[in-house]
């Protein structure tokens, strides 16, 4: 069964364009062309990935990464006419996953897909047997859940995939590239920075009972304490 992508840009020339591409290659693609309406073919059509352009009517890009619960579990493609550094770290910080400047090639948007589709594939064969608990804090990977104690946590997908990270290995220091390169798997334009408040968040969100559970290396980086 072939990948669905859904393609959410309301340039028509873009989207055939784009459509037409992924169909050769196999895919199964359908086309949104507002913001609101992409939202209920998002979960009718449950895509594998989107590729989401950032200007659209009805909602724009930024907003239906806001509003989608499930973007853990699906791939996004961000598409700008814009090359601004801020735009690119503000769709990345919201759950994208790569981003793409038009005018851009066919081809390299295709190898991003085909990338980013094989580092989900991956990720989901080892979610599926992976559940971590330390300090009180139980992560089930699969589900892609989080709870301190008895509370649900209401991570972003980075969240997670941090707080997955450093708990699957407690007592390992990892420095800030290193979770740069693993977690967000491209080269981040936002820099290390990007890493230390992500860690605050999510020790916000773990609360006080829970928060020292990620310890700062000072100079260094990252590690979780074990029980």
């Amino acid at each position: 069964m072939s990948d669905k992508i859904l393609i959410i840009e309301d340039e028509r020339i873009i989207a055939d364009a784009i459509a037409y591409a992924l169909t050769k290659e196999g895919y199964t693609v359908e086309v949104a062309d507002r913001g609101d309406t992409a939202m209920v073919k998002l979960y009718e059509f449950k895509p594998a990935a989107i590729i989401l352009d950032v200007m659209l009517p009805g909602m724009d890009g930024y907003d239906i990464l806001k509003k989608f619960q499930d973007k853990g579990r699906v791939g996004v493609i961000m598409l700008t006419a814009k090359d601004d550094l801020i735009d690119k770290i503000l769709g990345l910080e919201l759950g994208a996953d790569d981003y793409m400047t038009k005018p851009f090639d066919m081809r390299e948007l295709l190898a991003r897909l085909k990338s980013l589709l094989r580092r989900m594939q991956a990720a989901r064969e080892e979610d599926e047997q992976t559940e971590i608990t330390l300090g009180g804090v139980l992560l089930n990977a699969s589900k892609r859940t989080a709870f301190a104690g008895d509370r649900k946590l209401e991570l972003t997908p980075k969240e997670f995939d941090l707080l997955s990270l450093l708990l699957a290995s407690p007592l390992r220091v990892y420095t800030r590239e290193t979770l740069l390169d693993i977690v967000w798997g491209i080269e981040y334009i936002g820099g290390t920075r990007t890493v230390d408040i992500h860690v605050q968040r999510i020790r916000k969100k773990l609360g006080a009972n829970y928060s020292d559970i990620i310890q700062t290396v000072h100079g260094v980086g990252y590690k979780a304490l074990g029980d």
